[in-house]
């Protein structure tokens, strides 16, 4: 029997004038993680929130926070985040020159590790540390922005990590009450969802309906 479908919202998505209170919502509602988007304006296009934002909402909720690390030479920021209270680091295989020792350091600070793909980046890049990781994150959107347009073409990436990875698959990007179904029969286990949450007025239908439920 598979193991129930995860929903992680992305706080990108949320009201940052009452973060503290969304987050809590969000949990209340049936959230299974919450998701921050960390982006620097060097790997990708856009500047979000740093470990002081994750910090600040910690104690909103207990349950996991899930940290996508979207920027260059991410070791150097392992200690930050997960000082600031994250539990799952991410990185970008594209933006790092060590994904080993950076694993590593994760694993010094006492958390998960997670690794990450973007859309164009093939499967083999990241084959030498599955072994390493707790999780794989594709992407099935270009990194930098929320709100953008599913790419289909990835599904077969998904479908391709599935098969050599039987641990936790998430994606980010695009997903949707209509592209929600089609992820989960590729294989992922972890859905992130920004607009479809947060934009929505019943927080726990929404997540119900991502789910398939």
């Amino acid at each position: 029997m598979r193991k129930k479908i995860l929903i992680a919202p992305s706080v990108l998505s949320a009201d940052f004038s009452r973060l503290g209170q969304e987050i809590a919502d969000v949990a209340q509602a049936g959230a299974d993680w919450i998701h921050f988007d960390i982006m620097d304006g060097v790997f990708v296009p856009n500047i979000t929130m740093g470990p002081a934002i994750v910090a600040s909402v910690r104690d909103r909720t207990g349950i996991l926070f899930d940290v996508h690390l979207m920027i260059e030479n991410p070791r150097n920021f392992v200690a930050q985040f997960s000082n600031a209270g994250a539990d799952l680091i991410t990185f970008h295989v594209e933006a790092c020159k060590d994904p080993s020792g950076t694993i590593q350091a994760i694993r010094a600070e006492g958390k998960k590790a997670g690794i990450s793909v973007r859309p164009k980046t093939p499967l083999e890049a990241i084959r030498p540390y599955l072994d390493s990781v707790d999780m794989v994150l594709i992407m099935t959107v270009e990194p930098g922005f929320g709100g953008q347009t599913f790419m289909y073409d990835v599904l077969s990436k998904l479908e391709g990590i599935r098969k050599i990875f039987n641990k936790d698959i998430q994606v980010d990007g695009g997903v949707n009450f209509k592209t929600a179904p089609d992820v989960i029969k590729a294989g992922a286990d972890i859905l992130v969802a920004g607009t479809a949450v947060f934009g929505s007025d019943d927080y726990n239908q929404s997540m119900r309906r991502l789910r398939g439920e």
